[in-house]
């Protein structure tokens, strides 16, 4: 048990995926704040050290059962940028839109008895319009160098060298822009009393909550997936090319 507790979340989170379900659920920060100690994490999270450790191991359990998790440690890197790109950056293009666009209706709506809702949606459109950006970044520079690099080292062939130096300039920026982004999520969870529509709220304004909420989960599995293990792993490729 000292040796799972004195881990850290990110290294838990990679070592079994399904982790990062239980993370989710307690409200730890395995992305951006993945560096902590899982001991740590549970007290910042205010939850039961012991009653993680018991929920991580049934995870486990089940996810070597059902075998259905990714091993991301295995995978290759292009596989892994194919997933981040169909999976994670195209729900965040069309949530983004369609986000926007309930935001403004419940805004329109509630946004006089419920200020918040405009702050909500300010810190959003301010998150969107830099994920946006980002993602670009990511799709047009970092990720196809990760490629041809990865490409290079499978074929036994010189690694071409990069324009912006090493693999780890490009990566720091992204990693800086990843706390951006859950600097923002953060504010968000806060401003909407952790995504709980008030009693009184109509249908738009209770999807809008289950909306952002998701979309809050979404991007930390994106952030995790990218911070803690492709990130890293290119890092290495390149070192040893």
């Amino acid at each position: 048990m000292a040796v799972m507790t004195a881990k850290t979340v990110r290294e838990l989170a990679v070592e079994n995926s399904a982790a990062t379900r239980i993370f989710e659920k307690v409200g730890i920060d395995y992305c951006c704040g993945g560096g902590q100690s899982l001991e740590q994490a549970c007290k910042t999270a205010g939850v039961s050290t012991d009653q993680v450790l018991d929920s991580l191991e049934m995870a486990e359990e089940t996810a070597r059962a059902s075998r259905k998790e990714h091993d991301w440690k295995q995978e290759p890197l292009s596989g892994i940028i194919a997933h981040i790109k169909n999976t994670h950056h195209k729900y965040t293009r069309e949530e983004t839109i369609r986000l926007k666009g309930l935001l403004q209706k419940v805004c329109s709506v509630h946004g006089k008895n419920h200020p918040e809702l405009l702050d909500i949606r300010a810190t959003f459109t301010g998150l969107a319009d830099e994920l946006i950006t980002h993602m670009m970044k990511e799709e047009m520079v970092l990720f196809p160098y990760i490629e041809r690099m990865e490409e290079a080292v499978i074929q036994k062939e010189p690694v071409v060298p990069a324009p912006f130096g090493t693999v780890q300039n490009p990566v720091a920026m992204m990693e800086h822009e990843h706390d951006s982004a859950g600097h923002a999520l953060r504010e968000m969870r806060k401003a909407s009393n952790d995504f709980e529509a008030p009693m009184e709220a109509c249908a738009s304004y209770q999807t809008l909550y289950r909306a952002l909420a998701a979309f809050e989960a979404d991007m930390h599995q994106h952030i995790h997936l990218e911070n803690n293990i492709l990130f890293p792993r290119a890092i290495a490729m390149e070192k040893e090319s």
